[in-house]
């Protein structure tokens, strides 16, 4: 799993839990983002966890959240 101290995840804002993201520093997060369904994770959605090409060999938290979050297709 990625931690949320992990120097590339802190420069992308990411938390294992969308609830948790920082409003002030990223005011475009919406509580219905999360990594879950976002286009680049490689999970199900049913998944507690699944990869993420920007945290490569990790895991991210499918209720996680970053900076990078785009809208899965």
């Amino acid at each position: 799993m990625v931690d949320e101290k992990d120097p590339q995840a802190v420069g992308l804002g990411y938390k294992a839990d969308s609830s948790k993201v920082d409003k002030a520093k990223y005011p475009k997060h919406d509580a219905s983002q999360h990594c879950g369904n976002c286009q680049l994770f490689q999970g199900k959605a049913a998944d507690a966890s699944g990869g993420c090409p920007l945290f490569a060999g990790k895991q991210v938290a499918t209720k996680g959240w970053c900076s990078a979050w785009v809208k899965k297709a």
